[in-house]
């Protein structure tokens, strides 16, 4: 029997050992090896341990135990290279994923099942290739709060947001979701952007600024679940506690041992999780997922999501062309706190109201090619920046930014030469809300 100490209130847990089932001799025979998620405090760097629930099927593991603290100067991840039999591309493709050469997941082939699954049940993604940039140093704070538009110096650690980077005139360049822990700032941002705004950052420190700035996507994984069953998942792994809880908190647990981070919200929605770890975890923590009934999603599929929720992306609805009032980011934006790059552009577009148009999702007639002007009456009154086929190939739907004054919500507009588009909401945008110039967010 092992007899674990609590190092936050001293009670001892005592769990039987026994030796885990054995491997399945099929993915679909059996449910994957059962896995613990061991909260860990970060404030004393303890660790302590709470039991996976399991199916009745299964028998208990010997939980994993972390006996020293780490030094407050470590990285928050175990960031060695994973055991060759942890290797999550080839975990993958056992699971019938197609990859690119890039390793990214182009399709599991049931991206029809995938995307029902988002309204009905829930979805994992490996979202690994998206851009994870890890901000240390005690002037951190200061520095993003500074270099982007939100405001982080009302943030705790534990808690998230989002925050979008932009240039000088308050044009695009992509919206960072930020999760604020006791000694870094890691920043989730688009697969194409996190090199670009690695060195971005790197070239606004000054010499004073105690600030480092490390791009370490190659060195952790991040998947998220999406869905209205994502909540019954957490329950049922014991992540309970995060459920309910304000968009981007976040709580450090263990897997077997090895650190895993997980999250409110999923990139796309306030609803979900997302689970950043080590690359040794990925496998187990994978499997663990697909056995609580979260269905594969690919990165074709995602992006169809995306399309459908609205949300913008860098090279498409987030480029040089647009500001980020046009863009519709509002909850992202502080109208309150001091000087920033882009703040005096924002702040003249909303004194003035000088914005000019906004990003819209449009139900489409047909398929027809992203960057086709957006008419009325003949007459150019936008661009299209994304396109995607719905389920089944038999649902059209694209985003694309209208002038304010030609079109709004319910309106029918023509895309390209003749494909007729009529104006909606989408869910990201909808939840977007203008801050009160007196609120300190």
């Amino acid at each position: 029997m092992s007899v674990i100490n609590c190092h936050q209130c001293s009670t001892r847990l005592c769990l039987h050992d026994s030796a885990p089932p054995p491997r399945p001799p099929s993915k679909t025979s059996l449910p994957p090896p059962p896995s613990i998620f061991s909260p860990r405090h970060s404030s004393s760097y303890a660790f302590w341990v709470q039991k996976l629930s399991l199916p009745s099927s299964m028998t208990t593991m010997k939980v994993p135990f972390i006996s020293s603290p780490k030094p407050p100067s470590a990285l928050p991840f175990d960031l060695s290279p994973p055991p060759i039999d942890h290797d999550q591309l080839e975990t993958l493709m056992v699971a019938g994923a197609k990859l690119s050469e890039d390793g990214i997941i182009e399709t599991f082939d049931n991206n029809d099942e995938a995307l029902d699954a988002v309204n009905n049940g829930v979805v994992v993604v490996d979202l690994s290739h998206f851009g994870q940039i890890r901000v240390t140093g005690e002037d951190r704070i200061q520095f993003l709060h500074n270099q982007s538009t939100a405001n982080f110096e009302c943030l705790q650690e534990g808690q998230g947001c989002d925050t979008v980077f932009v240039t000088p005139t308050a044009r695009t360049i992509d919206i960072a979701h930020a999760w604020i822990m006791r000694n870094a700032i890691m920043l989730v941002v688009s697969p194409m952007t996190s090199g670009s705004i690695t060195e971005m950052l790197r070239k606004y420190i000054f010499f004073a600024d105690k600030v480092e700035i490390e791009d370490i996507t190659k060195q952790v994984c991040l998947f998220v679940l999406v869905g209205p069953k994502s909540n019954q998942v957490m329950v049922d792994l014991n992540l309970g506690d995060l459920v309910g809880q304000p968009y981007g908190s976040h709580k450090h647990y263990t897997v077997n041992g090895m650190p895993v981070t997980v999250a409110v919200g999923n990139i796309i929605s306030e609803e979900g999780f997302s689970l950043l770890m080590s690359p040794a975890a990925a496998g187990f923590v994978w499997k663990t997922l697909l056995s609580q009934g979260a269905i594969p999603m690919s990165s074709k599929a995602w992006e169809t999501l995306r399309v459908f929720q609205g949300r913008p992306a860098p090279g498409k609805e987030l480029t040089n062309e647009y500001n980020v009032l046009e863009a519709g980011l509002w909850n992202a934006i502080s109208l309150s706190k001091g000087c920033y790059k882009g703040q005096e552009t924002i702040s003249r577009l909303i004194t003035y109201d000088g914005i000019k148009q906004r990003l819209w999702g449009i139900h489409l007639s047909s398929p027809v090619e992203p960057g086709s002007p957006i008419t009325v009456d003949a007459k150019k009154v936008g661009k299209l920046t994304s396109y995607t086929a719905g389920r089944n190939e038999s649902e059209h739907f694209g985003l694309g930014y209208i002038k304010r004054k030609a079109a709004s919500l319910g309106d029918t507009v023509i895309v390209g030469d003749n494909v007729v588009g009529t104006v909606v909401e989408v869910p990201f945008l909808a939840r977007q809300r203008p801050p009160s110039k007196s609120s300190n967010s």
